[in-house]
């Protein structure tokens, strides 16, 4: 009987490991400026991913590029299941599709934003593209749960 209480004590404590760490970030690294980027926003702060990295926005950068100069990146929902958009999004492609997002994106070097609801798919599917050799990718943490939060409204197409 003993050790049949281990057994579930260890499968809670190793299931509660991994759903901490699938909620958690990585963004505990200090942030360095990118030198791939060239079109960043003012205040974006980058994040190493493998052979590169990417670029995070505030809400109120994300709301600047999209009301101002959305002609100047594709913007990517990444979220699954859909659940509304930014306006001005150009695609809605799953952020663990990876050969959608690669074909969505005609060139390395296009500036790209992704995100989600709350930041977390996002943030995978931009670390899966700067490992693919993306060089202009930015994410926009809190998604569109922060994006409402601020008084936004969401889109449904």
């Amino acid at each position: 009987m003993q050790i049949k209480r281990w057994v579930w004590l260890a499968v809670i404590l190793v299931v509660s490991a991994t759903l901490l760490a699938a909620c958690g970030s990585d963004n505990d690294d200090k942030p360095q400026e990118s030198s791939t980027n060239t079109t960043t926003p003012d205040e974006g702060t980058a994040i190493e991913a493998g052979p590169g990295e990417y670029q995070t926005l505030s809400i109120d950068e994300f709301a600047d590029i999209v009301e101002n100069r959305a002609d100047e990146y594709q913007i990517i929902n990444v979220h699954i299941p859909y659940a509304g958009d930014v306006a001005n999004t150009d695609a809605n492609i799953p952020y663990n599709d990876l050969d959608a997002l690669t074909a969505a994106i005609p060139t390395k070097n296009m500036p790209v934003i992704l995100y989600c609801r709350s930041g977390n798919m996002s943030e995978q599917a931009s670390r899966a593209l700067v490992e693919q050799g993306y060089t202009q990718i930015w994410d926009v943490p809190g998604g569109m749960v922060a994006w409402q939060s601020s008084g936004r409204e969401l889109v449904d197409q």
